[in-house]
């Protein structure tokens, strides 16, 4: 069985090495943290690597452990969570020289890039996946665990409310507020509390807002000389796109997010009823989810706009 497999593996690693995609949002940094805490339980003693670790997130059991580079180059093993292929892998310098990949993720376009593959795309959050696999290694979930693969589930789940989510989701929640788990906090920290730099985004980005297509769609984007004049962090710019989708008559929210070479866009795409984004991001290389999607496109932004809606009228 696969979570055999992974077990061993873990235990006859030596070193261990835990990875996520770039630009990490609340499932990725509550699954790599709340794996490095639980392979601490099974006296292994793994790295972690986020170069870009949101201060929304550093009230997080274990978020001080997460680092930038290691002095390791070749790993024994390394675990990669909520990362659909090596390219958005951050650290994939690592993956290549690493003897065994255990590749763990929620997402349906993965790559399956791994040596060892455990993917489930009806999970809605990397982090749910985690709460099985640790009960079956016999793993107490505590608070310190709990709180990370919360974070993670309510951050992909968008606090509940998407259609991913499962009774099963519920009753863990319940099972970690008899534990002790603050999940009004938790709630609090990671959906409704903004930076200043990030509230200034926002309201660049609401003030751009166009709505297209006989206001099917919600359009908007943040340069680099926006993130630069408000003193974005890491993170600043998650959630913004939700805000289009938010708007009666929307079906699909775009925000565009330039990177530091110029030349290209980060694209972020949110639906509503049933288009699936996923599909229109998996032209540009990218993917996601059916609801939440993104990809990088090349161009300015009236170019990477207009390539946006030649797709998106195909299935409007």
């Amino acid at each position: 069985m696969t979570l055999d497999n992974i077990l061993e593996e873990i235990q006859n690693a030596q070193s261990i090495l835990i990875l996520t995609h770039e630009s990490p949002d609340g499932d990725a940094i509550g699954s790599s943290l709340a794996m490095n805490l639980a392979l601490k339980e099974l006296g292994k003693n793994p790295d972690v690597i986020i170069r870009e670790f949101p201060r929304t997130f550093e009230f997080l059991p274990g978020s001080k452990d997460a680092k930038k580079d290691s002095d390791i180059e070749n790993y024994d093993l390394i675990i990669t969570l909520d990362c659909t292929d090596l390219k958005r892998l951050v650290g994939n310098e690592y993956a290549e020289k690493a003897k065994k990949i255990i590749n763990i993720d929620h997402h349906g376009s993965n790559a399956m890039y791994g040596d060892i593959n455990f993917v489930n795309p009806v999970a809605p959050a990397c982090c749910e996946i985690l709460v099985g696999m640790l009960e079956y290694f016999n793993i107490p979930i505590d608070i310190n665990i709990g709180s990370c693969i919360l974070a993670g589930i309510i951050t992909d789940t968008g606090g509940f409310k998407y259609s991913s989510v499962t009774a099963e989701t519920f009753e863990f929640t319940a099972e970690l507020l008899r534990k002790g788990v603050n999940v009004s906090e938790i709630y609090s920290k990671v959906l409704e509390t903004r930076t200043k730099s990030s509230f200034e985004l926002l309201k660049r980005s609401m003030n751009r807002l166009e709505l297209l297509e006989d206001g099917k769609v919600a359009f908007t984007y943040i340069t680099k000389k926006d993130a630069e004049e408000v003193n974005a962090e890491p993170g600043d710019q998650e959630g913004i796109v939700e805000n289009g989708r938010s708007i009666e008559g929307v079906k699909i929210s775009v925000l565009l997010k330039q990177r530091e070479d110029e030349n290209y866009y980060k694209v972020s795409m949110r639906s509503n009823g049933n288009i699936n984004v996923s599909d229109i991001c998996y032209v540009f290389g990218g993917g996601g989810h059916p609801k939440a999607a993104g990809a990088l496109v090349q161009g300015t932004v009236e170019e990477v706009k207009e390539k946006i809606l030649k797709e998106i009228r195909k299935v409007l």
